[in-house]
């Protein structure tokens, strides 16, 4: 047994007695949230041989009827695909998926036009459902004989020197629990994450931008989708933008983000439909005018925040993984691939038979600037989404991006590095860098070209 693994018993079953020896080295694992990254962490502490307790303050995602907390539909890409594949669920997962292979923009006037995302390899992003991915994930715990979930355990308190949680129920009843590893999979306002901001030595930073978000719907009709379902719609208005992202039935997950002055300019039913019939009139009757209105008003615009933090560990007691170490903003669709690319890491570096405290120590070390990056990325994206897509410079340098990678292989554009490979994310943005230094430099070089030939000819002409 490798001795970054950690387990003490599997759901009680007592293990022959050859394996005493392993046993000793083996420790508990609390996983703290039964989202995405949670489940999959479960999934990779289990197969290493520990025992994992996985911990949900939701009620089981299958079970429920409706479906609490954010529904933004998810774009799965190559940092996601490597995770899933390395504990066999990829195959399933993209058998329901819907291949995105480009941005089509929706101007003012109702136009479309095509940005494809690599038209050399056709790759393509995969468009699943959040609910889907994760009964998925929860269901390969529960094949686990050494996974035991515990759904509408809200966690309470913790202890991370001694391994000691509190739990509540909704009776409002107290369980107590310990683990010899907590991993926090908790989200953008983890409570694991709560716990080490207390610990000295730990740096965080958040950023609310002021941009909010609301889930609107174009359902499907006579059974099929309402607009082409192979891409990520946007509809780009210099300070505010709508995406919609297909469904498997038919139908389109649309987020609507802008600033929260602009929302609250929005006060009744003519002052809404107004201002669809004004930036997004070829939306309007995709969604439908009553759908439109009930579902605008029934809730208020979400928050989005940036969230920046180090260490992820602490000493071997500890450790978070996904928003809880590195919420971004979601235009950059990889806030779910960058959580899911932590667990592939982590469980790398844990297959290094170092001393726990060590690999946790390396994680970290070997994470943090990357994720810094991302969010930093998510960020930039949000302006090229809603404002850069529709201009001519964004156009041509895509269009010199695709040439040079078509030509010249290492010449891997920003989106591509990101999206399409497990290129770490501060190298994608060091290679961006680059990349603008030598086209800054080539366009200086050939105006100068230009303006000396222009000389040039015009001396040998008129002097």
């Amino acid at each position: 047994m490798r001795q970054g693994i950690i387990s003490q018993e599997v759901n009680g079953h007592q293990e022959s007695p050859g394996a005493a020896e392993d046993e000793g080295r083996r420790r508990r694992v609390a996983v703290v949230g039964a989202g995405l990254v949670g489940s999959l962490a479960a999934i990779n502490f289990a197969r290493m041989g520990n025992q994992v307790d996985l911990y949900e303050y939701r009620e089981d995602i299958r079970q429920a009827l409706v479906v609490q907390g954010r529904s933004i539909n998810l774009a799965l890409s190559q940092r996601g695909r490597k995770a899933l594949a390395a504990v066999g669920l990829e195959e399933k997962v993209l058998a329901t998926a819907i291949p995105m292979r480009g941005r089509m923009l929706h101007d003012v006037r109702g136009n479309t036009s095509v940005v494809l995302y690599d038209p050399n390899s056709k790759q393509c992003l995969y468009s699943v459902g959040r609910r889907q991915l994760n009964e998925v994930l929860l269901d390969a715990c529960d094949k686990l004989p050494n996974v035991r979930c515990h759904f509408e355990h809200k966690l309470t308190s913790a202890n991370l020197r001694e391994g000691s949680m509190e739990f509540r129920n909704p009776n409002q009843d107290v369980i107590a629990a310990k683990a010899d590893l907590i991993v926090g999979c908790d989200g953008a306002f983890s409570g694991v994450r709560q716990q080490l901001v207390r610990l000295p030595g730990f740096n965080y930073s958040q950023e609310y931008i002021d941009t909010g978000y609301l889930e609107l719907c174009i359902p499907s009709k006579s059974g099929d989708f309402q607009m082409p379902a192979n891409y990520l719609h946007i509809w780009p208005r210099n300070s505010f933008m709508m995406i919609a992202l297909p469904n498997q039935d038919k139908s389109f997950t649309v987020t609507l983000s802008m600033p929260f002055g602009v929302f609250a300019k929005i006060r009744n039913q003519n002052d809404l439909l107004d201002f669809f019939k004004l930036n997004f009139h070829d939306a309007l009757p995709l969604i439908g005018e009553q759908q439109l209105v009930k579902d605008f008003f029934k809730t208020r615009p979400q928050h989005l925040v940036s969230i920046k933090c180090k260490p992820y560990h602490y000493a071997d007691k500890a450790l978070i993984l996904g928003d809880a170490a590195h919420a971004m903003v979601p235009y950059y669709g990889q806030g779910m691939n960058a959580g899911m690319e932590d667990v592939t890491l982590l469980t790398g570096i844990l297959e290094k038979e170092l001393r726990l405290d060590e690999a946790l120590a390396q994680f970290t070390e070997s994470r943090w600037q990357d994720a810094f990056a991302i969010c930093d990325l998510a960020m930039y994206n949000y302006v090229e989404m809603r404002d850069l897509t529709k201009r001519w410079s964004f156009r041509i340098r895509k269009w010199l991006d695709t040439l040079l990678f078509r030509y010249f292989p290492s010449w891997i554009p920003l989106y591509n590095s990101v999206s399409f490979s497990s290129m770490p994310y501060a190298q994608c943005v060091a290679n961006r860098k680059w990349q603008d230094q030598l086209l800054k430099r080539v366009s200086v070089t050939t105006l100068l070209a230009a303006i000396l030939a222009g000389v040039a000819i015009f001396s040998q002409r008129f002097i």
